[in-house]
């Protein structure tokens, strides 16, 4: 296979699971349940369902490297992060953005620790429901550190170095779940290439 085809990003969420008008107004840090449209007690059910259609919809596409369409996700990044140690997730921050303004970040007020896998259902779910190549997403440390307010470390390298360690913890145990690739995603570094060069000579970044 000299060009095996994937999505890169997210899969659009059918209309009855997320609010498009809301969700086309922002790019959540933090968590946004408002955004979708199912009870909580049926939402698990309503992701699973609107996985499946993204499967399909790959598979019907001819795709070689199949994902699950981001379904359950608010942005590419919230989910993980709000998932860590170490966050204040009621007393969330700001930090500048990539346009000039605000956003409402999570809120650094301990060591980042990754508590339990955070998409190792979404992977064995994946796995199970397609026969073909899988690929599974993660925010990457870099993006992740520079979506947050610090009010513990006050050092850009050793904040990086903790998200990048929760990472490496994640990838490990999406691969043993079943992942034949995974993607991790790091659009803050193209805005900030002097900054991200500097932290990654620093991590010296895990292999996988």
């Amino acid at each position: 296979m000299l060009l095996p085809t994937t999505l890169v990003g997210s899969y659009p969420q059918p209309d009855w699971l997320i609010d498009r008008a809301k969700l086309s107004k922002q790019v959540p840090r933090v968590r946004a349940h408002d955004l979708w449209l199912v009870d909580p007690q049926r939402l698990d059910g309503a992701q699973d369902d609107a996985t499946l259609l993204a499967i399909r919809d790959q598979e019907r596409a001819g795709l070689d490297i199949i994902t699950d369409g981001e379904q359950r996700r608010e942005s590419y990044s919230n989910r993980f992060a709000t998932a860590l140690a170490g966050i204040d997730l009621d007393n969330p921050g700001k930090t500048p953005n990539r346009t000039g303004g605000f956003s409402t970040v999570p809120r650094v007020v301990g060591p980042i620790r990754r508590k339990h896998p955070v998409e190792v259902r979404d992977v064995e779910f994946l796995r199970a429901n397609t026969d073909r190549m899988i690929k599974m997403t993660v925010p990457g440390p870099f993006t992740m550190s520079a979506q947050c307010q610090d009010d513990f470390y006050g050092d850009e390298e050793r904040l990086a170095l903790d998200y990048a360690a929760a990472v490496n913890a994640e990838i490990n145990d999406l691969f043993a779940a079943g992942a034949d690739i995974v993607q991790i995603d790091e659009p803050w570094m193209q805005s900030r290439p002097e900054k991200a060069r500097k932290c990654i000579s620093a991590s010296a970044m895990p292999r996988w």
